[in-house]
């Protein structure tokens, strides 16, 4: 991602209305923000547990997504739709973002199952475990790292749908 100041990161939201956009939270480490290492930014905001935020650069364009979270599971383990990484139940929650432009004034929303903490970028990272026999594959974490990119774009795509 291209490097971003906090006055763009404001103005790429596709789904915010003003009073969302004024009590919005950046990230306490937003000025160390390493964005050539990052796909796409996501992060939840420190002052309102359920809000979280995405932003990618979507069809030439940094595109900016609101969330909200629902509790977090406490039973089964689940799996991230986006970096498709299994988690303990309380680790992954149903997120959902409103629609933009009218489909979201009418109250439509999309959503899907994202790792809790939105450390997606993260998580598919790091190195699964070997079996024994088991040799990794060159270009397995770059497989996994264009998947991720494409499911979060596709999730950021279904909310900008205009209709």
């Amino acid at each position: 991602m291209r490097a971003l100041t906090e006055a763009d990161v404001r103005a790429s939201f596709v789904n915010a209305d003003a009073d969302e956009l004024r009590v919005m939270e950046m990230p306490h480490d937003f000025l160390l923000v390493d964005w050539d290492y990052l796909d796409f930014f996501a992060w939840r905001d420190p002052s309102a547990g359920k809000r979280g935020y995405v932003l990618i650069q979507h069809e030439g364009r940094v595109v900016g997504v609101v969330l909200r979270a629902s509790e977090p599971g406490r039973g089964r383990s689940g799996m991230c739709n986006i970096c498709h990484t299994m988690q303990p139940g309380n680790q992954v929650a149903l997120f959902s973002a409103r629609r933009a432009g009218e489909a979201g004034a009418r109250g439509d929303s999309f959503g899907t199952y994202i790792c809790a903490d939105l450390s997606c970028h993260e998580n598919v990272r790091l190195a699964h475990p070997l079996a024994p026999n088991e040799i990794r594959a060159a270009g397995q974490a770059d497989f996994r790292l264009d998947g991720t990119r494409r499911r979060m774009e596709g999730f950021v795509s279904r909310v900008w749908e205009q209709g």
